[in-house]
């Protein structure tokens, strides 16, 4: 298993690190591995994207505070929970989002440094978003869900070309497909080449002549997909399950977008969640907190029957092993307990008889607390409100 990334120290930053200190740290990272810096270089391109990934999260209030509470697993998770996806990334969706970290430092758009080629655009589809309510048995083991989405998909008529059938993108004749045209200007300090995206094109190189009929030569056209999800184990509410590649389909063969499903969870009716344990409030008689029983409490895949021992104070917690929820993928392993916390129900109104029951036993000394006993309850009822 590859280890995962540490963001903060991606960016050489602290975990306090305020938002300026953030993006100051990764314009100085970015423009150090920046391709047209390095060119060739494989390891300076990948601590490129790394430090984009990680800008990408820390950036975010609410991405960083899940990062922060559950690590990468909680923006990446299974195929990548928010941000860009990790291995996923490309250096167009670097530019496309970021791209204002480099102005004003002679940086083109990729491969534009010191005078190099720039890339032709790469047209890139929107993002979905959808919820979803999961019940603690569907967080407990995962599950795959199903949606029924309206979405910009590939037009079946020109298959993304944009052009019509029987004719196919031409090369733009006033930039010969490179995508750019370059003028020269004459002045005081020679003759003075620049590089501007060609207007005839747009930078992609090609021009359609002949549009297809179906989507006007977009590529793309609305529909319904069925779009089947994965949803790890363990996952929590709030946490957002990142599909890429799943969105809307983008113009010209562009690269599509990635759905975004949020994570809310259904109210359990006897169990609370805390992280990855489960709390269940186990009310006993009077009687069988001073007697003992055998009782059942629930869990998520049934009942099981559990000792109360004889003389069981009210605040008692007794945990049950590894019936809790699983650590969500990617950060950590095993399971959480259910807690089972216990109070004593004291009647309200008594019949005759056991009114007289309870006065014959009110001065009984082994029904007064025993020594030590009053601080011991009070203690674990202090640590409720610590």
């Amino acid at each position: 298993m590859a280890e995962e990334l540490d963001y903060y120290k991606v960016l050489g930053v602290e975990r306090s690190a305020t938002a300026d200190e953030i993006k100051r740290a990764y314009k100085k990272v970015a423009i150090k591995y920046h391709p047209d810096r390095n060119p060739g270089d494989k390891e300076a391109e990948e601590k490129f994207k790394q430090a984009a990934e990680a800008y990408d999260v820390l950036r975010d209030p609410d991405k960083r505070a899940r990062y922060d509470q559950f690590g990468a697993a909680g923006v990446n998770g299974q195929g990548g929970f928010g941000g860009f996806g990790g291995a996923g990334m490309d250096l167009n969706d670097i530019f496309a989002n970021f791209g204002d970290i480099f102005e004003g430092m002679g940086f083109g758009g990729f491969g534009g440094f010191g005078g190099g080629r720039r890339s032709r655009p790469q047209y890139k589809g929107g993002d979905l978003r959808l919820k979803v309510k999961l019940t603690l048995a569907e967080i407990s083991e995962g599950v795959t869900k199903k949606f029924k989405v309206r979405k910009n998909v590939e037009c079946s008529e020109c298959h993304g070309s944009g052009a019509a059938a029987g004719s196919h993108p031409e090369t733009c004749p006033k930039c010969h497909g490179q995508g750019y045209v370059v003028r020269s200007q004459r002045s005081v300090f020679g003759m003075i080449q620049t590089q501007d995206v060609c207007p005839d094109c747009k930078g992609e190189g090609t021009i359609i002549k002949d549009k297809c009929h179906t989507c006007h030569g977009e590529g793309v056209i609305q529909g319904e997909e069925i779009v089947e999800i994965n949803i790890p184990a363990g996952v929590a509410e709030g946490m957002v399950v990142n599909v890429p590649g799943k969105g809307h389909a983008a113009p010209r063969g562009g690269v599509p977008g990635n759905i975004q499903v949020l994570i809310e969870e259904e109210a359990h009716p006897d169990l609370i969640r805390d992280e990855n344990d489960l709390i269940y409030n186990l009310l006993l008689t009077v009687s069988q907190a001073t007697l003992g029983d055998s009782v059942e409490v629930p869990t998520i895949d049934g009942r099981v029957r559990i000792k109360i021992e004889p003389g069981t104070q009210p605040g008692t917690a007794l945990r049950l092993r590894g019936k809790g929820l699983p650590v969500v993928q990617g950060y950590g392993y095993g399971k959480g307990d259910i807690v089972v916390n216990i109070s004593v129900y004291i009647p309200e109104t008594l019949s005759k008889n056991e009114r007289k029951a309870f006065e014959q036993m009110k001065d009984s000394e082994s029904l007064r607390p025993a020594v030590g006993i009053k601080e011991k309850i009070f203690k674990k009822f202090r640590t409720y409100f610590e």
